[in-house]
């Protein structure tokens, strides 16, 4: 017998699924959260310069950080594809088909993350010789800073960044033409919209080296945009309007470094 205002134990998992999306969000928005403190957890620790720069021990902080950075920025980006899957394999479970868990699904895409952190890091130790950094990891070369700026404004209005944007607003047309049933057709399925997700966003994660790869509005700024741009029309062509800014801006900047 169960207690007075209590769920009977049979009641829990259809409670659960009927809340499944409240449930997702609120996990997404934790591991975001967590995600973010890891991310200024590491990088408070390499500011005060411990472990030594060019070693292991660094090379390993540095890379936490930055694929913290990237879970805590992307992961609320993806909360629309991740709820459509869960409402797809919803509709297989009522039918008596199972399908693999979000979990699944979302490691794909994560993966796609943690190899960028990984390409970032390296790319950051290869050239921090070459472009100092100030403490906040931002470029000191105002020159350098007008080029990513302008780099980001003329990749967002290219064709390649309107087809990976188009599929990352429109996750159901996605999983209707490209559906896979399985462990290995879910995590494909991750794996491809991961790939997407890097095609709208790579070119504007350097801009974190404008702002400051440490500097928490920025790194904040950033993640809302780059949720807004997925969730709003695309009919608005706010990558265009926000293109053309960002080049305008780079060569302002640019402009102001030379004269």
């Amino acid at each position: 017998m169960s207690l007075a205002g209590s769920p009977s134990p049979s009641s829990l998992p259809e409670s659960a699924a009927q809340n499944e999306r409240w449930i997702v969000l609120a996990a997404l928005a934790l591991v975001a959260a967590l995600s973010l403190y890891l991310t200024l957890t590491a990088g408070d620790y390499l500011m005060m310069a411990a472990p030594t720069p060019g070693t292991i021990a660094h090379a390993v902080v540095l890379f936490i950080m930055w694929w913290s950075m990237m879970l805590a920025m992307m992961l609320p980006s993806a909360a629309p594809a991740i709820l459509i899957y869960g409402g797809i394999r919803r509709n297989f479970a009522a039918k008596g088909e199972r399908q693999p868990p979000l979990f699944v699904f979302v490691s794909g895409y994560a993966v796609i993350w943690t190899l960028f952190s990984a390409a970032a890091v390296s790319l950051q130790l290869l050239v921090r010789d070459v472009f100092p950094l100030t403490g906040m990891m931002a470029v000191t070369s105002a020159k350098l800073g007008g080029v990513l700026l302008l780099a980001a404004g003329i990749y967002q209005l290219t064709p390649l960044k309107e087809a990976c944007l188009r599929r990352c607003q429109s996750p159901l047309l996605y999983f209707a033409r490209h559906w896979r049933k399985g462990a290995a057709g879910t995590l494909r399925m991750g794996l491809a919209h991961g790939i997407h997700c890097l095609g709208c966003c790579w070119v504007l994660m350097g801009l974190l080296f404008y702002g400051g790869v440490m500097e928490l509005a920025w790194i904040a700024g950033l993640a809302v945009y780059v949720a807004a741009e997925k969730s709003i029309p695309a009919t608005w062509r706010v990558s265009r309007f926000t293109g053309v800014a960002l080049a305008a801006w780079g060569l302002w900047v640019l402009a102001s470094s030379i004269y």
